[in-house]
C-alpha cells in the first residue's frame, strides 16, 4: 500500500466517522474511534517508514505529528456532529487545516532526497490541490 492510497484512507477514515457522528447513524464509542483512528496512523506511519526509508527518530517523530494532528482533527469533528454541523466545506477547511500541518511538519524531519519521494507520493499534488481550495475561500469572502 502506498503513502498516496494510506493517507486518502485515513482522511476517509476520519471524514466518514465524522459524517456518522454528525448524522448519529451507527455511532462508535468513543474507544472504537480513538481505536480506528490509531491504526490508521499506524498503517500511515508504517508506509511512510517503509516508503520514505525513515530513520528511527523521524518514525517517532512521524507518529507524533500524526497522533497529535489527526487527534485534533478527529476531536474538532466530533465537537462538530456534537453541534450538528452539517457544512461539508466546515470539515473540509479542517482537513486541509490538519494536512498544511502535516505536510510543514514533515519538511521539518525528512532529508532533501527523503523530501522529493514524500512529494512524488502525492504530496506535492495534494498540497496544490489544498492551495487551490484555499484560495476559493479566499475569494469568497
Amino acid at each position: 500500500m502506498n503513502i498516496k492510497s494510506i493517507a486518502l484512507s485515513c482522511a476517509v477514515l476520519l471524514l466518514a466517522g465524522a459524517a456518522a457522528f454528525a448524522q448519529q447513524q451507527e455511532p462508535q464509542t468513543p474507544e472504537q474511534r480513538e481505536k480506528q483512528l490509531y491504526e490508521s496512523i499506524q498503517k500511515q506511519v508504517d508506509g511512510y517508514a517503509e516508503s520514505l526509508d525513515l530513520e528511527d527518530w523521524q518514525v517517532f517523530y512521524a507518529d507524533s505529528i500524526l497522533t497529535a494532528n489527526f487527534g485534533s482533527l478527529a476531536r474538532e469533528f466530533e465537537q462538530l456532529g456534537r453541534n450538528k454541523v452539517s457544512d461539508t466545506d466546515v470539515y473540509s477547511r479542517l482537513q486541509d487545516d490538519c494536512m498544511e500541518k502535516n505536510y510543514n511538519a514533515f519538511r521539518k524531519i525528512l532529508s532533501d532526497a527523503q523530501w522529493a519521494k514524500y512529494l512524488k507520493t502525492g504530496a506535492a499534488r495534494d498540497k496544490k490541490a489544498r492551495d487551490k481550495r484555499a484560495a476559493k475561500r479566499a475569494k469568497q469572502l
